[in-house]
């Protein structure tokens, strides 16, 4: 069912918000992503895998967490917290929307600043490619509290949406919960700038 329908009708929306886990800078060590879904606000389950750090790979294993498992059929709408994962590991927006065949959302808790991105951007291998990933993420809102990118769905749409997904302040529950749940499993505990 379309989430415009799902908000028409009260419907319970069920989402997965994605973040990535605590992890040391220019460590190379693979990064650690949480995806936990919940009924709107109410936890329902988790995923977990790895991306390498400043690589290409969060598309990629994005899709292999959830294509073929049994979250996906259930789910409306995908959460990103940002495009940026692992560093600089940009999911590609559009394709994973077209890979998952669901609204996909980059959240963002302001507006990013591109032009200081594209220093560390350029030392890193590929920096053509990096950029035309962040290009393709196509256009940020602003529908306060809320900012955001998206393809699938009309931007006044996800707006509605993201409050119907978050409890209090400007974190959908799902993100929040993915920051906090990927920072207790590296550090022990979770901390508080969710």
């Amino acid at each position: 069912m379309k989430l415009e329908s799902l908000l028409k009708l009260n419907r319970t929306i069920r989402v997965i918000g994605f973040d990535d886990a605590p992890f040391i800078r220019g460590s190379k060590e693979n990064v650690n992503i949480a995806g936990i879904i919940c009924a709107q606000t109410r936890f329902e389950g988790m995923v977990w895998g790895q991306i390498q750090q400043d690589g290409f790979d969060s598309t990629d294993t994005i899709c292999n967490l959830l294509i073929g498992g049994k979250f996906l059929p259930q789910l409306h709408i995908v959460l990103l917290d940002g495009i940026g994962f692992g560093g600089l590991n940009f999911v590609n927006l559009p394709e994973l929307c077209a890979r998952l065949q669901i609204p996909c959302v980059a959240v963002m808790r302001r507006q990013p600043d591109l032009t200081a991105m594209l220093e560390p951007i350029n030392r890193l291998p590929y920096p053509e490619k990096r950029l035309e990933l962040l290009r393709s993420a196509g256009t940020i809102y602003e529908y306060p509290p809320f900012v955001f990118q998206v393809c699938g769905e009309h931007a006044s749409v996800i707006a509605s949406v993201l409050q119907r997904l978050t409890d209090c302040g400007k974190v959908p529950e799902a993100l929040r919960l993915a920051h906090l749940i990927g920072a207790a499993v590296i550090k022990g505990e979770s901390g508080s700038s969710a």
